[in-house]
């Protein structure tokens, strides 16, 4: 079955205060530690959805496709859209999110394995019981992803199939996502 992945690099970043992707942690950017962590491998193709030329640069590097989000301020409903649209031929699709800078390409690719033992289940990282990102969609739970609206996510999804819900366990600072600048300098200096 036919796996890809999304990875959800269009955001505004208004509480950051500029592009997060560009910030720097141990000399390497969020952006580029996201795209590290992608066990491309496991996918017949990794999508980088982006309003940013410079990342559609750094997708091209690692052989990933770039798709370009000309309306960044729709929401992430229209990175998913983006993306999914390119990955529709998937039997699953994992969506990563760019701004975990501490997330572990085995990580990843321990979501996909889950997965593929339950492939009709929405696979997560988590921590403890906890949910966090990245996850993996079943192809069944596509359409609900494409009529999600504004700056509603895959959350919402899961919110109506929490039973259907399974979790890779992972360290709790993998789960760690950076929307503040507050949230970088903890990382930096914690």
């Amino acid at each position: 079955m036919k796996i890809g992945c999304v990875v959800m690099a269009a955001g505004n970043a208004r509480r950051f205060g500029e592009n997060k992707l560009a910030a720097q942690l141990q000399g390497r950017s969020l952006i580029l530690r996201a795209l590290e962590a992608v066990p491309a491998e496991e996918f017949e193709k990794v999508v980088v959805v982006t309003q940013y030329p410079e990342v559609m640069r750094l997708a091209g590097e690692f052989r990933f496709a770039a798709v370009h989000n000309a309306h960044p301020d729709w929401g992430i409903s229209h990175t998913i859209a983006l993306g999914l649209t390119e990955l529709r031929d998937c039997g699953g699709v994992l969506f990563l999110v760019s701004d975990q800078p501490l997330l572990q390409k085995d990580s990843v690719s321990a979501v996909v394995e889950l997965w593929k033992r339950q492939p009709d289940k929405i696979a997560a990282l988590g921590h403890d019981g906890v949910r966090g990102n990245p996850c993996l969609f079943p192809a069944r739970f596509f359409p609900e992803l494409l009529e999600l609206q504004e700056d509603h996510g895959g959350s919402t999804v899961i919110r109506q199939h929490e039973e259907d819900l399974v979790l890779a366990e992972a360290a709790e600072e993998e789960l760690t996502d950076v929307d503040t600048r507050s949230a970088l300098e903890d990382l930096i200096h914690g």
